[in-house]
């Protein structure tokens, strides 16, 4: 009995490899919106934290404006990197989308070339009880001649 040799094999580790290639690639996408949703909350943490220092300022007594318009502004930036970092989420969730749809391809290769690999196997299984069925039953039939000579 031959051994059974897949003659695509080199295309399916490509794809494989092309697969997990996407995996890691989706993986990076996840860490950085993680990266980035780990910033927001910090940034709006800041300006929690700049509204108190706001009041604190503001509270009845003497004023520092200086102080006061420090803190304004320092919160105006905070609000505007939240928008910053709002747009870049925007940007890797699409990212992210695109990833998906890749590794979903990918992925789909994969198994059309392992559904053709595992039918080309049971295709060499079946041929190869055929032959070994005929030559069965050829050595059946000389032993059956031979048995009828001797006779």
């Amino acid at each position: 009995m031959t051994k059974f040799q897949f003659r695509l094999e080199s295309l399916v580790k490509m794809r494989e490899a092309d697969r997990q290639q996407r995996r890691l690639e989706l993986a990076e996408a996840f860490h950085a919106e993680s990266i980035l949703r780990q910033q927001a909350a910090q940034l709006k943490q800041d300006i929690l934290e700049m509204e108190k220092r706001s009041r604190v300022i503001g509270s009845p007594g003497q004023v520092q404006v200086d102080r006061m318009l420090d803190t304004h502004r320092y919160k105006l930036m905070l609000k505007a990197q939240v928008v910053v970092i709002g747009q870049k989420e925007a940007t890797i969730q699409t990212e992210i989308e695109r990833r998906r749809t890749a590794l979903a391809a990918a992925d789909r290769d994969v198994r059309v070339l392992e559904k053709l690999k595992e039918r080309k196997r049971e295709e060499h299984a079946a041929a190869e009880l055929k032959r070994d069925s005929k030559q069965l039953d050829e050595f059946a039939g000389q032993r059956w001649s031979r048995d009828r000579k001797d006779q």
